[in-house]
């Protein structure tokens, strides 16, 4: 699809690493004029990632906010005024407490929730309002994919307040696809297991290597997504291909979800 994001103005958010990276390269493969990449903290990494996106071809702007504070989502959404729209919006910044073990309710507080609720829900609703009038300035419907989660469908992964601000997310998905149309498509991704940075950093690496192991042989397809895979779908998502698509939780575990158990999921 090289040349479907011809000119086009792209906004993502947490882009420093992992699938917010591999989403902001890709869209730069296929034509983005200009990407803006927002990270909170990994201000090296996302130093890369404008490299890696310069390197195809598009501008890139580089924009410091955590998307908890709405502050600095109006940052954000204000790097591409210069553009005159955005095209695409990837609310992708997302984070988690890790408690695997669901049944022990002492391993998260109300604290937990509330900081998972404000990135991964709040967040994302806070950039789409920060970004609407640009979303719609365009000739085209402006497209919004949030990054949820096969937790958020299933009540698996890394936590319960995890899974349930991305299942609060779906529902989001939904309610302002149907409150922003027609100037605004929203939809979302929801991946399984990723094979980035993300999943290692509480782990040994001999833990990982088993992880992707067996991620890979419990999966229909036999494989543990890259985040080069998921980012294919979320970039659909936002491109021509999908013009009639609005209010959609795309799966994209490589089948995960059709029965392999107790798998620890983004």
């Amino acid at each position: 699809m090289s040349g479907d994001f011809d000119g086009l103005i792209v906004v993502v958010t947490g882009a420093s690493t992992g699938l917010g990276r591999a989403i902001a390269v890709e869209t730069a493969t296929r034509g983005a004029k200009a990407v803006i990449i927002n990270y909170a903290r990994s201000a090296d990494e996302a130093a890369e990632t404008a490299d890696l996106v310069r390197a195809k071809g598009a501008e890139a702007v580089l924009v410091q906010a955590d998307v908890a504070d709405d502050a600095g989502c109006q940052a954000i959404a204000a790097a591409a005024q210069p553009f005159g729209r955005i095209d695409a919006l990837f609310n992708n910044a997302g984070v988690t407490k890790f408690a695997q073990n669901h049944a022990d309710l002492d391993a998260v507080s109300a604290e937990d929730f509330l900081r998972l609720y404000q990135v991964n829900v709040v967040g994302a609703f806070q950039m789409i309002r920060a970004a609407r009038a640009l979303l719609e300035a365009g000739s085209a419907p402006g497209a919004v994919v949030n990054t949820s989660s096969i937790a958020g469908v299933l009540g698996v992964g890394s936590s319960v307040p995890y899974a349930a601000s991305k299942g609060a997310l779906n529902t989001m998905t939904m309610s302002l696809a149907r409150a922003l149309a027609p100037k605004i498509r929203v939809n979302a991704v929801c991946p399984g297991f990723i094979d980035t940075p993300w999943f290692g950093r509480n782990m040994e690496p001999e833990s990982l290597e088993r992880l992707r192991k067996g991620v890979a042989g419990g999966t229909p397809l036999q494989v543990a997504s890259t985040a080069e895979d998921i980012a294919a779908s979320a970039v659909f998502l936002a491109s021509p291909q999908s013009r009639h698509v609005t209010g959609e939780t795309l799966i994209v575990d490589a089948g995960a979800h059709l029965g392999f158990g107790g798998l620890r999921m983004r």
